[in-house]
């Protein structure tokens, strides 16, 4: 597969209209989403100050500069078409390979904590604190801001009229750490936790310990299970890019820009139906604003509020 059939691959730049409007639609509401589920789990005190909470915030971070990000990609391929430096180009695909695996590793993060609260709750207890999973969260920006630096470092990202600044698929070595380092190692230690800790609730419950501890258990199983879920939902909107890797075909690379915030957003909501905590104080901010009182209690309301005018 040479650069040359890949540039041919997409024809008509017309095309990036509709899709691309389309992307930054749903990258918006991945934002809004995204900013609201911060703000009610930042004023939600104490029920939502948790751990596990603070990086659900984390990933609610990385998935709003991903959307800004691409949204910013977009603009420069339509309205900018002008600007056709390679140096530009190697910075806005650095960007968008950077913030792809912010949010992919955000969930290895969350699969990590949870190997702590399951596995050295005891032995560790420091762990488990907040301190703690803030250096978590400072290791996973300072990863995910060194892992995509071979998209600056090497020359391989070119302007190429009509595409995208990512790696071409001639430099086939480059492209698999790309899919590599971004999707496969995260996926690949995000399940590997998760059947180390499914492995070792089943053997606890063979060894009959305390309801309490089971209890615990069953909850970081359950938590670990939801992370697994949202990150697929994730990964499932690079599919149609994966599938353009393999047969270069228009409507794979068009579909990709659509599903990447489409996924975003489809696990913004997710992330509220999965978590019982934020699914409660979401249902109740809005059952609070809905709520209708009574005729007969807002006529009496006004009454009394009249006779205290008259006093």
């Amino acid at each position: 597969m040479n650069s040359t059939n890949e540039d041919s691959a997409i024809s008509n730049i017309k095309s990036y209209y509709i899709i691309c409007s389309l992307s930054a639609g749903f990258g918006l509401i991945s934002i809004i989403m995204s900013m609201a589920i911060i703000i009610i789990i930042r004023r939600s005190k104490p029920r939502l100050h948790t751990v596990r909470h603070l990086l659900m915030c984390n990933t609610c971070i990385a998935s709003i500069v991903y959307c800004i990000v691409q949204t910013i990609n977009y603009s420069f391929l339509i309205f900018l078409p002008w600007e056709t430096g390679d140096i530009g180009c190697q910075w806005r695909g650095y960007f968008g390979y950077m913030t792809i695996s912010a949010a992919t590793y955000s969930y290895l993060v969350q699969a990590t904590s949870r190997l702590f609260f399951a596995r050295f709750s005891t032995k560790y207890p420091w762990l488990l604190t907040f301190k703690t999973h803030y250096y978590l969260i400072l290791i996973h920006w300072i990863a995910v801001l060194i892992i995509p630096l071979s998209s600056v470092i090497t020359k391989d990202i070119r302007f190429r009229p009509g595409l995208l600044c990512w790696v071409p698929l001639k430099y086939t070595i480059h492209v698999a750490y790309t899919v590599f380092g971004y999707y496969f190692v995260p996926i690949a230690s995000i399940m590997i936790i998760y059947i180390y800790i499914y492995r070792r609730i089943k053997n606890e419950r063979k060894r009959a310990k305390s309801i309490l501890h089971t209890v615990n258990e069953k909850r970081d199983l359950e938590v670990l299970r939801n992370i697994v879920i949202l990150l697929f939902i994730y990964i499932t909107g690079g599919v149609p890019t994966m599938l353009f890797l393999l047969f270069t075909m228009e409507i794979f690379y068009l579909a990709g820009i659509v599903t990447f915030t489409l996924a975003v957003t489809v696990e913004k909501i997710c992330t509220i139906l999965l978590d019982r905590e934020l699914r409660q104080v979401v249902w109740n901010i809005i059952y609070s604003r809905n709520r209708v009182t009574p005729f007969e209690n807002t006529i009496t309301q006004t009454r009394n509020a009249a006779n205290v005018k008259r006093v």
